[in-house]
């Protein structure tokens, strides 16, 4: 687990059902944790810094949600269009728009190209930070999108609407950028981001 920014903490996990690496945040200002893994060294964190609520950064992303619940008794948000995942579920959750500030200083913005409920959560926290749900990836050659295959029937024209939906988030004030998959961008997003929308096919 790091401290990638004042605040801004980071851990990963393997995903007990993909096997792949889930990468989880706790923003400490806004008592807010991102797509949480619930390893014992995050529990021992937020035991210190207990969180008000979970926010889910697109309907896929609950992942070991139940285990702050139990601990902390916090609502688990969701974006609205997503909540038909947990229709006749044991598990609650609490639905959110585009807009909505979930947090002092942590707004929600729809990207929705992938799916309605893909979202980004925006936290006005020091430089500011961009926090991804599947419409952004980051891998060891930089940012990108997901393989086609995730990308439906039209790999190409959910890409151009990927891309027109991060350019507006440029006119936001940041400069990290948090993955659900992928390493964070403690500073520098601002430029990669902007560099990425421009060199677009």
């Amino acid at each position: 687990m790091d401290e990638i920014g004042p605040g801004i903490f980071h851990w990963t996990a393997e995903h007990p059902e993909t096997g792949g690496t889930a990468h989880s945040h706790l923003i400490a200002e806004a008592a807010t944790v991102l797509d949480p893994m619930a390893l014992e060294e995050a529990l021992e964190l937020l035991r210190d810094r207990p969180p008000e609520r979970v926010a889910m950064t697109n309907r896929h992303h609950y992942r070991q949600a139940d285990a702050l619940v139990a601990e902390f008794g916090v609502p688990v948000l969701c974006p609205r269009p997503g909540l038909h995942e947990f229709e006749g579920d044991e598990r609650a959750v609490e639905p959110y728009d585009s807009g909505d500030e979930l947090a002092p200083g942590l707004t929600a913005h729809v990207l929705g190209a992938i799916c309605p409920d893909d979202f980004v959560l925006h936290a006005r926290v020091g430089h500011g930070w961009l926090a991804f749900a599947d419409g952004l990836i980051r891998r060891e050659s930089g940012l990108g999108f997901v393989s086609d295959g995730l990308l439906g029937d039209d790999p190409a024209a959910v890409k151009r609407a990927l891309y027109d939906g991060l350019e507006p988030l440029l006119g936001l004030d940041f400069d990290g950028l948090l993955f659900a998959h992928g390493d964070p961008l403690p500073s520098g997003g601002h430029a990669a981001l902007s560099e990425f929308v421009s060199a677009r096919d």
